[in-house]
């Protein structure tokens, strides 16, 4: 089964910037904010001359695209790829049939990202899907607050998508350094066990691949 990752933070924590050392040989990005990546040089590594760049907002291009990696022998030298953000989806989907009323909206919405996801666990040996998505932190009337990933609707909340995933981690910004906290803190960021040395990171995703690649 395939190595599903998912990284989560605020805007600006890095969580893009941490996809700068992958090998964009190997590598295939989703863009769903369809914002373009944050590193200089970007578009000479990821572009669709390469065949390793797609703008989408449409979960169901992202799930096509995740099949055709799994299927399709043209994309076998493909092993690694990057959904970000779950959220562009989610919002865009959720935009797009803004004038729908009923219950049926917020089930369907739920289920195209449930069934991104799912699909994930089921792809090939030696491959890495790495979803990207932003937080929402909540506090109650004493002060407590927790962070999570950011949903669209009841029914996303009620799956916890964490629960889909082995490993969650929340990008952050801690003295001008930018990390990945690697276990909960008032939030839902987890690792196996025995995978990181340290609660807090460098952010950087090929680290953290070949970290994992043991479990």
């Amino acid at each position: 089964m395939a190595n599903i990752i998912c990284i989560m933070g605020d805007s600006g924590s890095g969580k893009t910037t941490s996809m700068r050392n992958l090998d964009p040989g190997t590598t295939l990005y989703i863009d769903c904010d369809k914002k373009g990546l944050s590193w200089k040089g970007w578009k000479k590594q990821y572009n669709a001359d390469n065949k390793n760049y797609l703008k989408t907002d449409f979960p169901q291009v992202a799930l096509s695209a995740l099949q055709k990696v799994n299927d399709n022998d043209n994309y076998k030298h493909v092993n690694v790829v990057v959904i970000d953000t779950i959220n562009g989806l989610m919002v865009a989907d959720e935009m797009r049939r803004a004038k729908e009323k009923g219950y049926d909206k917020w089930q369907d919405l739920a289920q195209s990202i449930y069934d991104l996801v799912d699909y994930s666990l089921t792809m090939r040996d030696g491959l890495t899907v790495i979803f990207v998505a932003h937080t929402q932190t909540e506090r109650d009337d004493s002060g407590y607050s927790f962070t999570r990933i950011k949903t669209s609707g009841k029914k996303l909340d009620k799956i916890t998508i964490e629960s889909k995933f082995s490993t969650v981690l929340m990008s952050k910004c801690v003295d001008g350094r930018y990390v990945f906290e690697t276990q909960a803190n008032f939030s839902t960021a987890k690792s196996p066990m025995g995978a990181f040395d340290s609660k807090e990171i460098e952010n950087d995703i090929v680290n953290v691949i070949e970290a994992l690649s043991e479990f």
